[in-house]
């Protein structure tokens, strides 16, 4: 897919990415729109996915929870992914997107838009653009027997599953909640048989920084890499303070961890901070 390049608008004095390569490693659907604010700034994103996203196998489990959908008081979505999943999977059953609205909506951030435009009712949308956020929220609420609640979550392959969706359902049933974790998508490691260029570009020293967004794409970025040695001129940049821990868990010292972790544009503005 094509990326307008919208810096060449704007003089390079007043671009404070100018020149940099940011290296990528989000996948793809994420990759382009956070591509998007790289170059606005100037910045020269270079893409490498270090996961993806699939279409399960199965989907009876997914498909007899929206099935009893009146069962649940609340759908608590974690990503993009888990709402594109359900979307897709309601679409295929012949029912309209606002079947969701059957069941209280909690979105993150930017998410919660997708699920508006489509006229969708999000109930939630926590002020820390996180899946500890929407918990936090929760908790605040009065107990009205709203209790019960969906998480579509990855099934994760090839890595470790990282610890968001375990510590989200373990914050949930913490406040009282019935969690029903259901797998939505599946997240896999890529090879690095994929990447010799841009591989060569971070050992060479051609990368200025790596932009991680999940704990996930780190994991399989260690799986791609020989040595430390082959980063160390790189700066580490993590979209947040949950995906820092991770690095440092991963034995990563992170030089730039955006404070506003709602969008990517927040991860772009404290690359481009670090970079001046």
């Amino acid at each position: 897919m094509p990326i307008a390049d919208t810096s060449l608008l704007i003089p390079s004095d007043q671009q404070p990415l100018f020149g940099k390569r940011i290296l990528i490693t989000a996948p793809r659907n994420y990759a382009v729109r956070f591509a998007q604010t790289i170059l606005a700034r100037g910045g020269l994103p270079v893409v490498m996915p270090t996961i993806e996203t699939a279409l399960l196998a199965d989907y009876t489990e997914l498909d007899r929870c929206l099935e009893q959908r009146t069962a649940f008081d609340w759908i608590g979505f974690t990503s993009r992914n888990g709402i594109e999943a359900l979307l897709y999977r309601i679409e295929n059953m012949g029912l309209p997107a606002r079947a969701l609205n059957d069941c209280r909506l909690a979105a993150i951030g930017k998410d919660a838009e997708r699920l508006t435009t489509l006229g969708l009712r999000v109930d939630l949308v926590p002020a820390e653009p996180s899946p500890t956020g929407i918990v936090a929220e929760l908790d605040r609420m009065p107990d009205d027997n709203t209790r019960t609640i969906l998480v579509p979550a990855p099934e994760v392959a090839g890595v470790p599953e990282p610890d968001v969706i375990p510590n989200f359902v373990a914050g949930l049933e913490r406040i009282g909640m019935c969690v029903t974790r259901v797998p939505a998508y599946q997240t896999r490691a890529l090879e690095r048989a994929r990447y010799p260029i841009e591989l060569d570009l971070i050992r060479r020293g051609a990368v200025d920084a790596i932009a991680f967004s999940s704990a996930a794409e780190i994991e399989g970025f260690l799986r791609m890499i020989d040595a430390p040695d082959d980063y160390q001129r790189c700066a580490i940049a993590c979209f947040g303070p949950y995906t820092a821990a991770n690095a440092r868990r991963l034995g990563l010292v992170p030089d730039v961890v955006a404070a506003n972790f709602s969008s990517f544009d927040g991860f772009a503005e404290a690359l481009a901070a670090h970079m001046r």
